[in-house]
């Protein structure tokens, strides 16, 4: 048996049953001598003294204690987030396999909960709402039948749609585009942009008419047309007049001043994954940082951190989704898109304003 004292522990798993560390259940258990139950790592129990903590690398050592499990936290079993991940996942699958989008009441029913109940459940488990994961569902089979089908007529049945009118309907505001538009490549789409200069050299604005479609850093103008030119092939792209410098030094301005005021719309083109951390990387506060590993657990997926790292690298929209504020675990900088010098600079900025 392998019995660990928390007094001569030399790891940092007290800490992590301190601050009852999710992701740690499974990894080791501890007993309390005082009390005769044996936990998990994230057991919501009130602390006992350290000295009255033994750790337990299997779940096997910690029953050899005569220990009893505990009521609360459930060690034997699946962890309620566990449990929790395995309903939500079954509505996915759900939701997958349907004609038509599924009502909450016929989720709800299924997962035997109630429809708020599970519906705030959903949402804290995927980080989108049943109906917003519905529609992303269905924007990524629209994308993929677009791009796989002969014509969109076949795309249209092929994704799950009854009629072509409730595929039109929803087409545009998820592709950005008409079908054959996006079908074409984006062909026919006009992208207005302009090139301005910031304190991390050139910066690019690209505008659709849906929003801002991009926002890229770079040493030379040049380069970053030619990067929009290689992210958007087919669209066409007109140069913004002196309107659009307006939209520039609004960008510019997240840089320059920031926590300073951004009302401008994004055009957010992805998977239903990369936005649900693109939208968790927006509620990184100004000035703090959060590791991969915290965004992926942020968005209830605490094992996809290479997935997040990803999506992190696709983002387009400079700043606006602060990808910058991302760093490495032990809170080095990794890699950024445009380089780790302008993340350093734009974190210091952050720190100081």
């Amino acid at each position: 048996m392998n019995i660990v004292p928390t007094d001569e522990c030399t790891d940092d798993r007290w800490q992590r049953i301190l601050e009852r560390d999710k992701s740690k259940d499974g990894q080791f258990w501890y007993s309390v001598a005082t009390t005769g139950v044996y936990c998990r790592p994230s057991c919501p129990s009130r602390h006992a003294l350290r000295k009255n903590v033994s750790i337990h690398d299997t779940l096997e050592d910690a029953r050899a204690t005569g220990a009893r499990g505990c009521k609360r936290c459930n060690p034997d079993g699946c962890s309620t987030d566990t449990e929790n991940a395995a309903i939500i996942e079954q509505a996915c699958r759900m939701i997958g396999a349907s004609e038509v989008a599924p009502t909450l009441r016929e989720l709800a029913d299924r997962a035997e909960l109630s429809p708020s109940y599970f519906h705030r459940l959903f949402k804290t488990v995927t980080g989108v709402t049943p109906k917003g994961y519905a529609a992303s569902y269905r924007a990524e089979r629209m994308r993929t039948e677009l791009a796989e089908a002969g014509t969109v007529t076949e795309a249209i049945y092929a994704a799950g749609f009854g009629s072509s009118s409730r595929f039109y309907d929803q087409s545009s505001k998820r592709l950005g585009m008409t079908p054959s538009q996006y079908k074409a490549g984006g062909a026919d789409e006009v992208l207005h942009f302009a090139v301005g200069e910031c304190s991390l050299n050139a910066i690019l604005v690209a505008m659709s008419e849906r929003g801002v479609a991009a926002i890229l850093l770079g040493d030379e103008p040049d380069s970053l047309v030619r990067m929009l030119q290689d992210q958007f092939p087919r669209a066409e792209l007109v140069g913004g007049d002196t309107d659009f410098e307006a939209y520039v030094s609004q960008v510019v301005g997240l840089v320059e001043s920031p926590g300073s005021a951004f009302d401008l719309p994004l055009d957010i083109r992805g998977t239903a994954f990369q936005q649900r951390v693109w939208r968790a990387l927006r509620e990184i506060p100004m000035g703090d940082t959060a590791s991969y590993s915290d965004v992926a657990q942020a968005i209830g997926s605490p094992t996809s951190v290479r997935a997040v790292a990803a999506a992190c690298g696709a983002n387009r929209h400079a700043i606006a989704i602060p990808c910058h504020r991302v760093v490495r675990s032990d809170g080095s900088l990794s890699g950024y898109r445009w380089g780790v010098e302008r993340k350093r600079a734009l974190l210091r900025h952050e720190a100081t304003s």
